[in-house]
């Protein structure tokens, strides 16, 4: 089992592997019920009932929902780091049309299979964490960190605001897939396709 990152909304980071352990079982509760009954009847009480540990565990690391919400959409980015990651094993260096093929189909293929993530995903449909630390800027600072060494380029403020601006446009343009189409509009997640490569070309080719 993969431990869970220390997100910056826990109460009390995990410290015995069974603390860990729980804290899982409690985000992935979280995430399950997010998807069954929705963020507004989401409770600390049923997370707890589901997970199967005293609400007292859930106060542990948690003050109310939303700090639960927010530790799961930081789990998530780490989860969705690694997948992309793993893929960019199998792509040729500096191929940054592979780099971006990864980091769109990973983050559909989490979007349409991992529990909780249609609310949550990295923080943007749900409001959590801090106003200063917005969910985008998260992503596209930690691609830009994991792609510039890929890339062979330095993680300088101009490749910062180039990814900051394809994460942008990228969520925007899947939030809308997947408003036309449950599974997500296929026609539109090519054209999206195709303007992040058109709008990448300029920085990376």
């Amino acid at each position: 089992m993969k431990p869970v990152p220390h997100a910056t909304s826990l109460r009390r980071a995990p410290v015995q592997r069974r603390s860990a352990e729980r804290l899982t079982r409690i985000l992935d509760a979280c995430a399950d019920l997010l998807d069954e009954v929705g963020y507004d009847a989401l409770s600390t009480r049923a997370v707890a009932l589901r997970a199967g540990v005293p609400i007292g565990s859930v106060y542990r690391f948690f003050g109310n929902k939303r700090e639960m919400a927010d530790a799961l959409a930081q789990r998530n980015l780490e989860r969705y780091t690694e997948r992309v990651t793993e893929r960019l094993k199998d792509a040729r260096a500096g191929d940054w049309r592979a780099a971006t093929d990864a980091v769109l189909d990973e983050y559909l293929a989490m979007k349409r299979t991992a529990p909780g993530f249609s609310l949550v995903d990295f923080g943007n449909q749900i409001p959590v964490g801090a106003r200063d630390a917005e969910p985008n800027h998260r992503v596209a600072d930690r691609l830009g960190d994991l792609l510039s060494g890929y890339l062979g380029r330095e993680p300088d403020a101009d490749l910062r605001r180039t990814f900051l601006i394809a994460v942008e446009t990228a969520d925007t343009l899947v939030h809308l897939a997947f408003r036309v189409d449950p599974a997500g509009d296929e026609k539109i997640i090519e054209e999206t396709r195709e303007l992040l490569r058109a709008y990448l070309a300029r920085t990376l080719d």
